[in-house]
């Protein structure tokens, strides 16, 4: 069914495609002024972007930011007509946080980060220009260190994310998990689903799907034992990647608070500081492996077809996209008019 009609999920474009992947060792960051001009210039049919996602670290938001900063960018933003919605904390070890498996120095590090953004989300909110959305983080930790106790690591991951979880609830946010392959403890869709579990606070803390990103939990990249696909799997079999599919979903959408429509070719790539993980790509690329609106109605519909209506917006990740890509205005009216068919599909009127 679609609804030209449909206002909900609002649609977002991301900030962090111009930071994530960027600096030594690559191309220059794209500044957020930028971003910005660029997702409020994009339309498609009369129909822009409603919002934007930010990433909370320099250069585009500083992750201490004071209460007046926060004032000037929620007019900046409310100037060029559009919203705020989620935010990444910067957990990492090289933005100030610390691994979300290190008891000591690491943990506290990691909290005080998700206290900051939490701050920043909760100012926001107070300030009228974010209705909805979510406070992203990661273990902070690589797979090759996780895997050397993966059990006892495991519980120390949960015990931070718990811990992190009471610090949102007291600001009034929400905290989601990205499951990316990269990740320690967040590799595999069952390592995933296992740490979910253990945090235990369903619609506090929750998983945020990335469809590129979720592609790889299928082919067990950086996890074999968890692939739902065989290594020599064929794309053309739709069936067999529907199957799978649904069964990734049925662990993983119980749990989701915040969705990413996105495009991906099956390859995992890393550019710049970001490890290797998932290669977004253009809706429209020959190489994509996903048919957008299909799979994304598999995360945004309960088993029997029904709208969940819990997404209240969706937001494009398109990280590590050259910058002649990304400065390139066809470029996101391409994804708008791509998470425009995904909310005609799965979308509903308010």
């Amino acid at each position: 069914m679609t609804n030209q009609s449909n206002n909900f999920p609002k649609l977002h474009n991301a900030a962090w495609p111009g930071l994530v992947g960027k600096g030594p060792g690559s191309e220059p960051p794209i500044d957020l002024d930028t971003m910005l001009n660029l997702t409020a210039a994009a339309e498609v049919d009369g129909i822009k972007f409603d919002g934007i996602d930010l990433f909370l670290a320099d250069p585009h938001i500083s992750i201490d930011i004071a209460d007046d900063g926060i004032k000037a960018l929620a007019d900046k933003i409310h100037g060029l007509g559009l919203q705020v919605g989620s935010l990444v904390a910067p957990v990492w070890v090289d933005a100030g946080g610390g691994s979300a498996m290190d008891e000591e120095k690491g943990r506290p590090r990691f909290l005080e980060q998700v206290r900051k953004a939490c701050r920043i989300g909760a100012k926001l909110r107070e300030l009228g220009i974010r209705p909805d959305g979510a406070v992203r983080i990661d273990s902070a930790v690589s797979v090759e260190s996780w895997a050397q106790d993966p059990e006892g690591n495991q519980k120390k991951i949960a015990r931070t994310f718990s811990e992190a979880a009471d610090i949102a609830a007291d600001h009034g946010e929400i905290l989601v998990a990205e499951g990316e392959v990269c990740w320690g403890g967040m590799h595999s869709w069952r390592r995933m689903s296992q740490l979910l579990e253990m945090v235990d606070r369903k619609g506090q803390f929750g998983f945020q799907a990335d469809m590129a990103h979720t592609l790889l939990y299928l082919l067990g990249a950086n996890a074999p034992e968890d692939a739902l696909l065989p290594p020599d799997f064929q794309w053309n079999d739709e069936s067999a990647f529907d199957l799978a599919y649904k069964s990734l979903c049925a662990a993983l959408r119980p749990w989701t608070l915040d969705f990413h429509v996105a495009q991906n070719d099956a390859t995992v790539f890393g550019s710049g500081t970001h490890d290797k993980t998932g290669r977004h790509c253009l809706p429209e690329d020959p190489n994509g492996k996903l048919d957008i609106v299909k799979y994304a109605g598999f995360w945004l519909r309960d088993n029997q077809g029904n709208l969940k209506k819990k997404i209240r917006h969706l937001c494009w990740d398109g990280c590590m996209f050259p910058n002649e890509t990304l400065l390139n205005p066809a470029t996101w009216n391409s994804i708008l008019s791509a998470m425009i068919a995904v909310r005609n599909a799965h979308g509903w009127q308010e």
